[in-house]
């Protein structure tokens, strides 16, 4: 997850009870093999004296800058959250490094274009 992030930014206050999702995101960034991942990612931790939400905003390596909301949104969705929007930039990053156009347009004429199906070889052979 930390491969596709420059920078992760954690901001709780300890005594909110809101605060599970950053934990377990925490937790999740301080493993092994996440921290192996990138090593150059930074981590920071905001311990807050305030009311103020629990927040956890990460960077993504293009620098694209997300901020979720950590009482509303698990930890589990912002991971997946982030390993959508990495597998985006990877592909973006092969098209570009092939010399490809980004992003890729797809003619109109051809999304309208039929598709012939393709039948599984078990049910050609039952119906012999």
């Amino acid at each position: 997850m930390l491969k596709f992030l420059s920078k992760v930014k954690i901001e709780f206050n300890a005594l909110d009870p809101r605060t599970a999702s950053c934990m377990e995101f925490l937790a999740q960034c301080n493993a092994r093999q996440a921290k192996e991942s990138n090593p150059a990612c930074q981590l920071q931790v905001k311990r807050r004296t305030d009311d103020h939400p629990p927040q956890i905003t990460v960077t993504f390596v293009n620098g694209v800058e997300e901020a979720f909301d950590a009482t509303s949104t698990p930890a589990q969705t912002i991971r997946t959250m982030i390993l959508e929007k990495g597998q985006f930039l990877e592909t973006e990053q092969m098209f570009r490094e092939a010399g490809e156009k980004w992003p890729v347009i797809i003619p109109e004429e051809e999304l309208r274009q039929s598709f012939p199906g393709t039948k599984p070889r078990k049910a050609e052979e039952k119906k012999q």
